[in-house]
């Protein structure tokens, strides 16, 4: 997935952008922008790319992305087919940290807010958020420039709120993937993201980067604080469980497909980055679907 830096300032007299999109399918842009971009899902399934972060998403998802953290949403592949009458809609928000100027977020009044945006750095997922918060994301599209800016305020300070949540990045990531090696590191993390289920070894990166065997892995385990090991096999295992709760393929082929070379070590994985064996999480997730 090659990288690419996105224009989301929208129009010269707006300091905030609205946009309602409806597409056959999401598009497969791995990207980044100067805003923060707060999304929610209103329709489509698939798979959500965010830092270093690999995992599902669904319909009813609302997600914070921060200052240019990579990310995408890759629709499944039933939504890429010809005849498809399925569709992928999402209502999303693009507007800087300061768009109200340098203090209005760090105010006490506002302060969860602040410290929201500075966790959206690593990308925030909401978790069981209230209907009416997914309503005024509905408002806002055919809301006055006015009322549009009160409700925005209204809901990032509702969203604040909202006590179950998930950071997705992991804090390495997001710590050094735009340092004055930017460039360089961004050629890394696109290389792992292209070869995670494919053979892949830290030398191959090592000679990507210019470095010795040796070099490389020390660099990689300071801005990462873990081994390149085992950063593959948490976005291998991350892959995973998307495919699992798919429900497409089997185990022993998904263990394949993510990369791993046999299934004793898959599921020695799995467990020890989940807690969970690859059947447990499926009969996990499948339940609470059905309680659900």
């Amino acid at each position: 997935m090659k990288l690419h830096q996105l224009d989301r300032s929208g129009v010269p007299d707006q300091s905030f952008m609205v946009s309602h999109n409806v597409y056959k399918n999401f598009l497969k842009v791995w990207h980044f922008h100067e805003q923060l971009e707060l999304v929610y899902i209103v329709q489509s399934s698939g798979v959500r790319f965010i830092g270093d972060s690999i995992d599902r998403f669904d319909e009813g998802d609302i997600v914070l992305t921060g200052k240019n953290l990579p990310h995408m949403w890759l629709s499944n592949d039933q939504y890429f087919k010809k005849n498809s009458v399925l569709k992928a809609e999402a209502i999303s928000i693009h507007f800087k940290e300061d768009f109200l100027g340098n203090l209005f977020f760090n105010t006490p009044e506002l302060s969860l807010v602040g410290n929201m945006f500075r966790m959206a750095n690593r990308g925030i997922i909401f978790k069981n958020v209230s209907p009416g918060i997914k309503e005024d994301f509905v408002a806002l599209i055919s809301a006055e420039p006015d009322e549009q800016l009160i409700k925005l305020i209204e809901l990032l300070n509702n969203l604040s709120k909202v006590s179950q949540y998930h950071v997705l990045a992991s804090k390495g990531y997001v710590n050094n993937a735009y340092s004055e090696e930017s460039d360089r590191l961004a050629g890394m993390y696109e290389y792992i993201f292209q070869n995670f289920n494919s053979p892949i070894k830290s030398s191959d990166l090592a000679e990507l980067m210019h470095m010795n065997n040796s070099a490389f892995s020390r660099f990689f385990k300071r801005i990462h604080r873990k081994t390149f090991t085992k950063y593959l096999n948490e976005i291998r295992i991350g892959y995973a469980c998307k495919l699992l709760l798919s429900a497409e393929e089997n185990i022993t082929t998904i263990c394949y497909l993510s990369g791993f070379n046999n299934v004793s070590n898959f599921n020695r994985q799995f467990k020890l980055i989940k807690g969970y064996s690859p059947r447990d999480f499926l009969n996990k997730h499948s339940a609470s679907k059905i309680e659900g």
